[in-house]
């Protein structure tokens, strides 16, 4: 017995020498999790002029391409008039570069490289915007469509999304171009004209696409809206530091309308639960049974990368990760803003019953917007709310739907260019991979490339890119050189 005690005893020291052990590890580790040194090339001295920039960005404002889900409702006058404006905006690149006009108003842009058996890179942009909220237009300190510039912004629509990538991007080749550079890679432009009509049933991006495939190009790269340069000063967490997401894949989305029946009548005599009641009912569910939320790579190595820049207490947390993997989870799955990285939201958007307030509801319907996860498709997130809906006289419709967007690899040429560009002009800057929570175009041309990115070179604070969508939408005037330089310097990189 003595033996037996002795041994049990001299098991319980060897557990706490190995828990003091893996302690001093850990706090080891916590310590030594510092940023990794990185060998800062300087980039090659490069001309823009910010002055022409603004001035083509203010001008392009004014054209109001409005795009809408109803083709009938958009004005194709404006886009004819937006084409015309960049024709004589940049003169060079009309001469050098081939254009074409697909559907109405897509624009498809090639420079031809030296080099045929490279694959080609593009640049992704869209011509169109958002309308402005009825009943707003007063709101707008200059008017939604001036373009005004006041010296430290310009305003209006399309100034954050995405007239000024689409104009930088253009001053960028027409620069090289008055420089007398020609790339080894083609590289295209490829501006759709209705990137905002979400699952547009005609889109211009997806029919780019097909075009290209038929004539049978493969990109290398694509590089569009989606991620961005934040600035991030919380208190205790992240000091002077800039977030740099580049957007490696983008969520799905989908629309489904669910749709209960019932009797109906007068309201005099209801049942214990209408067609309305039971709808809410299975809103309910779908709002309680949210789908299983994960830490993903991406997210793993941004909580990474973020955690090298952050006070040696946190830092304890951030090299444990994956021990405290149920407790990150919980806490993302309480912050909205957090819990859409983690998982497939559902949002209950739209509903409608009985037209009369003393009739019950024959059908009652509603539409739920669902933003998938990479893994979750359109069907699994039907057979979800057919779930939900069990029990009840429902229906299930898919109205539209994007898939979402395979992960692009982090280790291409494309990618180490656009790092390699933010870590030389903002050391401080803590470069990562990113999932992207709305959509771009860049989801369509998946087909023809395996390298899909999604990046904005202009540093901006979160108020700023709030506005986007909204009342006030403007842009910092000093952005837009270095934007300019940005995509000369990708373009080389990449185009070689």
């Amino acid at each position: 017995m003595n033996d037996f005690y002795s041994i049990a005893a001299l098991l319980g020291w060897v557990a706490l020498g190995l828990l003091g052990l893996l302690l001093v590890v850990t706090l080891l580790r916590a310590a030594l999790f510092r940023p990794k040194a990185t060998a800062a090339n300087p980039l090659p001295d490069e001309t823009a002029d910010a002055e022409r920039a603004a001035t083509h960005l203010s001008q392009a404002i004014q054209i109001p391409t409005v795009s809408y889900p109803e083709q009938e409702r958009v004005d194709w006058h404006q886009f004819e008039r937006f084409h015309a404006f960049l024709e004589e905006s940049f003169p060079l690149l009309h001469k050098t570069l081939t254009r074409e006009v697909h559907q109405q108003a897509n624009l498809m842009y090639r420079w031809q490289g030296t080099d045929p058996g490279l694959k080609p890179i593009a640049l992704l942009s869209h011509q169109d915007v958002v309308p402005v909220s009825p009943g707003t237009e007063s709101d707008w300190t200059h008017p939604a469509f001036s373009g005004h510039n006041d010296g430290e912004y310009i305003w209006g629509r399309g100034a954050m999304d995405m007239k000024n990538h689409l104009i930088c991007a253009m001053e960028a080749v027409e620069t090289l171009l008055e420089e007398g550079y020609q790339p080894a890679r083609d590289v295209y432009l490829l501006f759709g004209q209705d990137e905002e009509v979400v699952g547009a049933e005609y889109s211009g991006a997806k029919s780019m696409c097909q075009i290209l495939r038929e004539r049978g190009v493969l990109l290398e790269s694509t590089l569009d809206e989606g991620g961005a340069m934040l600035p991030i000063n919380v208190k205790g967490v992240l000091k002077n530091a800039v977030l740099a997401g580049i957007g490696v894949s983008e969520k799905g989305y989908a629309d489904f309308e669910i749709s209960v029946s019932a009797k109906g009548g007068h309201s005099s005599q209801p049942p214990a639960h209408t067609a309305l009641g039971d709808l809410a009912a299975i809103i309910r569910r779908l709002e309680k049974r949210q789908f299983k939320a994960k830490l993903l790579p991406y997210l793993q190595k941004l909580i990474e990368n973020a955690g090298r820049r952050m006070p040696y207490p946190l830092r304890l947390f951030v090299v444990n990760q994956r021990l405290l993997r149920p407790v990150i989870l919980a806490a993302m799955k309480k912050i909205p803003f957090a819990a859409c990285m983690v998982r497939t939201t559902t949002a209950v958007t739209q509903a409608q019953g009985s037209p009369a307030c003393n009739v019950l509801p024959q059908k009652a319907v509603a539409v739920a917007n669902f933003r998938m996860m990479p893994g979750t498709t359109a069907a699994d997130v039907q057979t979800h709310i057919e779930r939900c809906c069990k029990g009840f006289n429902a229906t299930v419709k898919l109205l539209k739907c994007n898939e979402a967007s395979p992960f692009s690899p982090t280790d291409s040429n494309s990618y180490r260019v656009l790092a390699s560009l933010v870590q030389n002009s903002h050391p401080e800057a803590i470069i990562t991979p990113y999932l992207v929570m709305g959509g771009t175009d860049s989801h369509y041309y998946n087909p023809i490339c395996d390298c899909t990115y999604r990046f904005s070179p202009f540093l901006t604070d979160l108020k700023l890119l709030l506005c986007t969508h909204a009342t006030n939408e403007r842009i910092p005037v000093e952005t837009l050189g270095e934007g300019v330089k940005f995509f000369k310097r990708y373009i080389k990189g990449a185009g070689q």
